[in-house]
């Protein structure tokens, strides 16, 4: 929790005023934040100095483990996170590549599960992972993106957080995510979630122990209507303890992510929080 705090103080105090053309807003921002999550000690890096709904995170991950194109497919696992981007971004809503309401195109998960080859097919970048995990095998490539910039223009949303790097010693499995654009007072909450629980995950299923997740972030802002209820309200509070998450010991492949899985297979224990803050949302 220390480290989130760290971060956005880093950023009030060093911060460089950034226009930024996607939303018409300013952002105060700084360049390189490397964060680390005690997966094996399950300090589960829930934000405490606010409250935070932790399931929207969590299924939103499960969203992009099964490929999900739709922000309705989103919303029935528990998370409304993609209806703005599926359906109020202007510029996505004339684009001639999206398919109709809800309609996300070939972001994330799509990427992740079905990467389009030059020469027909398409390439399961999870299941390779998984596969090889199991086996045992780390081939210095058990790597996950989601940035393929010969679709974006096929896609709602360029990735932020958008590469994924298992690493495997012995029977300790680790994760390095990155991520190059972080809106730290929303999105980051989200972001740190995914990333522990990922590695939680990919440990369960493929039959690891978790070791610790490594969380670097290029570009790290709060935005101009965001900052003053971070710099007078939130960074005013003292964390609490980290809580601790619980995962559903059934959960056994990566089949079961795909079918069954719903968030009653997640509890959080020992969450002590703050009130939750309204921040603005920038589409």
């Amino acid at each position: 929790m220390r480290q989130y705090l760290d971060l956005c103080q880093r950023i009030v105090d060093e911060g460089v005023w950034i226009e930024n053309e996607r939303t018409g807003k300013r952002c105060l921002t700084v360049i390189n934040a490397d964060l680390d999550y005690r997966v094996d000690r399950n300090e589960f890096p829930l934000i405490t100095t606010r409250k935070s709904y932790w399931k929207a995170a969590i299924a939103e991950l499960i969203g992009y483990i099964r490929g999900y194109s739709s922000a309705a497919d989103f919303r029935k696992i528990g998370t409304p996170t993609w209806n703005a981007n599926a359906n109020l971004n202007e510029a996505w809503l004339a684009n001639p590549h999206r398919k109709g309401e809800d309609d996300m195109g070939r972001v994330y998960g799509v990427q992740g599960r079905a990467w389009a080859k030059p020469d027909g097919g398409t390439i399961d970048q999870l299941r390779k992972v998984v596969d090889n995990l199991t086996k045992g095998i780390d081939d210095r490539g058990e790597i996950i993106s989601f940035y393929n910039p010969g679709e974006f223009h096929m896609g709602c949303l360029r990735p932020c957080m958008h590469t994924h790097n298992f690493s495997l010693l012995g029977d300790t499995l680790y994760l390095t995510s990155y991520q190059r654009s972080c809106d730290v007072p929303l999105g980051l909450n989200f972001n740190q979630v995914q990333v522990f629980t990922f590695l939680a995950l990919m440990a369960q299923i493929t039959g690891h122990k978790a070791g610790v997740a490594y969380h670097k972030i290029v570009n790290a802002h709060i935005y101009e209507d965001q900052l003053e209820l971070m710099r007078d309200v939130q960074l005013k509070r003292e964390p609490f303890a980290a809580p601790k998450l619980e995962i559903n010991p059934d959960i056994k492949s990566l089949e079961d992510l795909e079918t069954w899985v719903t968030m009653d297979d997640f509890a959080v224990h020992g969450y002590e929080h703050h009130p939750a803050i309204a921040y603005p949302f920038s589409v």
